[in-house]
C-alpha cells in the first residue's frame, strides 16, 4: 500500500509540476509575442487616446455603447474628432456656394431635420458621398464643415492603420470601423485619398489586400440593411478614375470641386486675408486675374508667404536702427559728438524705431512678389508649362 501510495504521491507532483509549467509558459510566450510586436506601444497610445476621446463624447453616447468597445475599436477610436473640436465650418470655405448649399440639402439636413419626414423610407441622407477634383481644393475642409454642421462624430480613417502583420487583424480593424460607427452614430467616415485604398481591384492585389478591401465593402452594404443608422462614408480623391467601379456605385452623392475661377479666387482672397493688416491699396480684383489656374490651397500660401516678406523688411529695418543706435552710442562713448547731437539722434532712432517696428500692412508688392516666386517654383517644378512669368 505504501508502494502505491508513493506512486500516486509521484503522479500529483509530476501533474503539479506540468501545471505550472504549462501556466509559465503560457503567460511567458503571451508577453514575449506582446512585446515583440513593433505596434505594441502604438496601440498603447491609440487607446488611452480613444479613452480621453471618448471621456469627452460620454455626455452624449450611450454609457453602454462606451463599455461594450472592445481592443480594435478602441484603436479606431483614436482617430475620432469631436464635432465641437472641428474648427472649420461653412463660413471657413469661400467660392463654393452652389456645391456648399447642394451638400446641405442632400446631406445635413437630412441628418438633422429627420422627425419632419418620418414617415419617409427615402428622405434619408446618402450611404456614400465622394468629393473628387484636384488637389488644394477644399475636399478635406468641406467634409470637416459637414461634420460640424451636422453635429456628427467624424472618424479620421487612416488607411494604414488598418493593416496588421498577423493574418486576420486587417479584417477585425476594418469591421471595427463600422462597428465603432453604428455604436457612436450619427457618424462619417472619412477617406482621404480614397483611391490608395479602394482602387480597382486586379489579379496581382495582394490576398490580404484583396481580403481587407471586401470585408470593408460587405460591412458598406450591410450598413443598408439598418434603415435607422445614420453612417457616411466620405472619401476625397483627385484620381477618381482609378476607384473601383463597386466602390463608385456604393457613393451616390459624387461633387466635384474644381480650381476656382476668377470670382471664386477673389472671395477666397478675401477670406484669408480678413483678419490680417492689410494696405488700402490692394486690389484683389487684379490678385484674381493674375492668379488663373491656381487652387485655394495655392492661393494661402501666396498671402503666408506675403506676410512672412513683411516680417523680412521689419527684421532689416530693424538691423539698420541697431547699427545706426550703436554707431551713436559709441559715438557718445568716445566723445566724437555732442551731447546734444548725441541724444537728438538717439531719440530720433527711438522715434523712427517706434514707427517702423510695429506690425506693417500686408502690400501689394508683398503679394506680387510672393506670386511671383511661386509662379517659379511651379515652372521648374513641371507644374506649369509656361515659362513666362508675367504678372503686369
Amino acid at each position: 500500500m505504501s508502494g502505491v501510495n508513493l506512486t500516486r504521491n509521484e503522479v500529483v507532483q509530476f501533474v503539479l509540476r506540468i501545471s505550472l509549467l504549462s501556466i509559465v509558459t503560457y503567460y511567458s510566450a503571451k508577453w514575449l509575442i506582446r512585446n515583440l510586436d513593433p505596434s505594441n506601444k502604438s496601440k498603447k497610445k491609440a487607446i488611452d487616446h480613444a479613452e480621453e476621446i471618448l471621456r469627452k463624447l460620454s455626455p452624449t453616447l450611450k454609457k453602454s455603447a462606451v463599455q461594450n468597445l472592445n481592443e480594435y475599436e478602441m484603436v479606431i477610436a483614436s482617430h475620432l474628432v469631436v464635432p465641437e473640436n472641428i474648427a472649420e465650418s461653412w463660413d471657413s470655405i469661400a467660392g463654393l456656394d452652389d456645391v456648399c448649399q447642394e451638400i446641405k440639402e442632400s446631406l445635413v439636413f437630412p441628418v438633422c431635420h429627420r422627425d419632419m419626414f418620418a414617415g419617409s423610407a427615402l428622405y434619408q441622407p446618402p450611404k456614400g458621398v465622394l468629393l473628387y477634383g484636384p488637389p488644394g481644393c477644399g475636399k478635406t475642409l468641406i467634409a470637416k464643415a459637414t461634420a460640424r454642421e451636422a453635429g456628427m462624430r467624424f472618424i479620421n480613417l487612416d488607411v494604414a492603420m488598418l493593416t496588421d502583420k498577423w493574418y486576420g487583424e486587417s479584417q477585425k480593424l476594418a469591421s471595427a470601423v463600422f462597428t465603432l460607427a453604428v455604436k457612436i452614430q450619427p457618424c462619417i467616415i472619412f477617406i482621404d485619398e480614397i483611391d490608395s485604398f479602394l482602387r480597382a481591384r486586379n489579379s496581382s492585389d495582394h490576398e490580404a489586400t484583396a481580403m481587407m478591401k471586401t470585408q470593408f465593402m460587405m460591412l458598406w452594404d450591410g450598413l443598408n440593411t439598418e434603415s435607422d443608422s445614420t453612417i457616411i462614408v466620405m472619401g476625397a480623391t483627385n484620381r477618381p478614375q482609378d476607384l473601383d467601379k463597386a466602390i463608385l456605385r456604393r457613393m451616390p452623392a459624387q461633387f466635384h470641386i474644381g480650381l476656382p475661377s476668377e470670382e471664386q479666387r477673389k472671395k477666397i482672397l478675401r477670406l484669408i486675408l480678413h483678419n490680417e493688416k492689410v494696405a488700402a491699396e490692394v486690389d484683389y480684383e487684379q490678385l484674381a486675374r493674375m492668379t488663373t489656374g491656381y487652387s485655394g490651397s495655392d492661393l494661402k500660401e501666396i498671402c503666408r508667404n506675403a506676410s512672412v516678406h513683411r516680417v523680412r523688411k521689419v527684421m532689416k529695418n530693424k538691423e539698420i536702427m541697431n547699427a545706426v543706435r550703436a554707431a551713436a552710442n559709441n559715438a557718445q562713448a568716445n566723445g566724437t559728438a555732442g551731447g546734444s547731437l548725441s541724444n537728438g539722434g538717439c531719440n530720433g532712432v527711438a522715434q523712427n524705431g517706434g514707427l517702423e517696428f510695429g506690425t506693417p500692412a500686408i502690400t501689394m508688392d508683398d503679394l506680387v512678389e510672393s506670386l511671383r516666386s511661386m509662379k517659379h517654383s511651379k515652372y521648374t517644378t513641371g507644374v506649369l508649362n509656361d515659362a513666362r512669368i508675367d504678372l503686369d
